[in-house]
């Protein structure tokens, strides 16, 4: 395994998914590459839970 360079669908942004990361990945059972960077995954699961108030 190697870092993989992603962009990011909502900013644009090219982000690292380091193998760290794709270890931990695999071993919760994910299938699938992040779509987003950091930054927008914290503001889109702070969106999303901000309507369940």
């Amino acid at each position: 395994m190697e870092d993989k360079k992603i962009i990011c669908v909502d900013c644009g942004k090219e982000f690292l998914f380091t193998v760290s990361e794709q270890e931990f990945y695999a071993e919760k059972g994910f299938e699938n590459d992040p779509k987003r960077c950091i930054d927008c995954r914290k503001a889109y699961k702070r969106n999303k839970n901000f309507g369940r108030r």
